[in-house]
């Protein structure tokens, strides 16, 4: 029989009923437990998804023995607190991007985890399991580019002030950990940084050239990155663009070249023309891989293949498909870019993050 699994949701926003659902698709899988520092904003939570527990304080989630694992959907800046009190209360914890909104957050969780070993600590980036994005991420591993010369992203999208109005963490410092970068950006850099195994330094700018009035925070960024690999990209994201959501990737090498926006190929080139062909087709095939889909339309499909990954592991003992580690990597990236423009130098990526983003569970 399967193994039966309790879950606990910490943080009652956006993105709740996106773990909510995925989890409730899975078999012998059960939320017990929804939380918000706003107790009737858990409640309607709870109402809407016939969940029996409901909380203001997470601890009292944490303090129920029959709870496995918990999602945790909180702003930024309290995801390291949680964790860390979650993995000390004995509970498997999947945490929401950004993983944490510093430096000194990273290392929290990170310590509270070494102390836990034995319980699986992950980092949501659904879009690693997008099956394109997993097809791009084995071509580039078996050299179908050749030598791997240049690579990019540009995250182009629209929020408002009215969207920074709304939540009084959006766009601080304390609160977010930024902006454009760490929230909207990260999921595309982290495809990039992901594919092509881990930053080894960069340099970056931002600056805030139309939200000025509603947040102290960047809006718009570039950045440049030196790959382990040897390879160089380039990050470009803002979130004042009158293009409400376009993301793109893009990946270029000695033999071959592919650009991605929507995870549609915009362009594809190879100097071979059967390897062209067979690249060509094997995207074709893993865009015609049906998911399931939760939460808004732009989420894709992701969260839940990740969170039956996550279940999945806990029932195997096994590490999940993308560990906090990996998602550690990332984060940094962004941090690091931040680092880059306050202090005009170049900075260098911890060595043992990078290579951990870089090895495929």
């Amino acid at each position: 029989m399967t193994q039966r699994i309790r879950c606990g949701i910490i943080g009652a926003g956006v993105i709740a009923p996106v773990h909510i659902q995925s989890y409730q698709k899975l078999e012998n899988v059960e939320v017990t437990w929804v939380c918000d520092l706003i107790e009737e904003k858990a409640r309607k939570r709870a109402a809407e998804y016939s969940i029996a527990g409901v909380s203001a304080i997470y601890r009292e989630l944490l303090e129920d023995p029959t709870v496995d694992c918990v999602s945790i959907c909180t702003d930024h800046a309290s995801h390291a607190q949680i964790a860390a009190d979650a993995l000390a209360a004995g509970k498997h914890v999947i945490c929401e991007k950004a993983l944490a909104a510093s430096t000194a957050g990273l290392r929290q969780m990170f310590a509270a985890h070494a102390t836990h070993p034995e319980l699986l600590f992950a980092g949501i980036f659904q879009h690693r399991f997008d099956p394109v994005n997993q097809c791009l991420k084995r071509l580039i591993e078996e050299g179908a580019f050749g030598t791997l010369l240049t690579a990019g992203v540009q995250m182009r999208c629209l929020r408002t002030d009215g969207y920074y109005l709304g939540d009084p963490w959006r766009g601080t410092w304390d609160l977010e950990g930024g902006a454009v970068l760490i929230n909207q950006a990260i999921h595309y850099i982290d495809l990039l940084v992901w594919a092509m195994g881990g930053v080894e330094s960069l340099s970056g700018y931002y600056a805030n050239l139309t939200h000025g009035a509603v947040m102290e925070t960047e809006d718009t960024a570039v950045a440049s990155l030196s790959f382990r690999s040897g390879a160089l990209g380039t990050v470009e994201a803002t979130c004042s663009s009158h293009l409400g959501w376009e993301p793109t990737l893009s990946i270029h090498g000695s033999t071959g070249s592919l650009d991605l926006r929507h995870d549609k190929v915009l362009k594809l080139s190879f100097q071979d023309e059967v390897v062209g062909k067979q690249v060509a087709e094997e995207l074709a095939s893993s865009k015609e891989q049906a998911g399931v889909a939760a939460g808004k339309n732009y989420y894709g499909t992701g969260h839940p293949a990740q969170l039956a990954d996550f279940i999945d592991a806990i029932r195997g003992n096994r590490q999940p498909f993308v560990t906090a580690a990996s998602a550690r990597h990332t984060v940094e990236v962004v941090l690091a870019i931040y680092e880059a423009q306050r202090t005009g130098a170049r900075v260098s990526l911890p060595a043992n993050q990078a290579q951990v983003a870089a090895v495929v569970a």
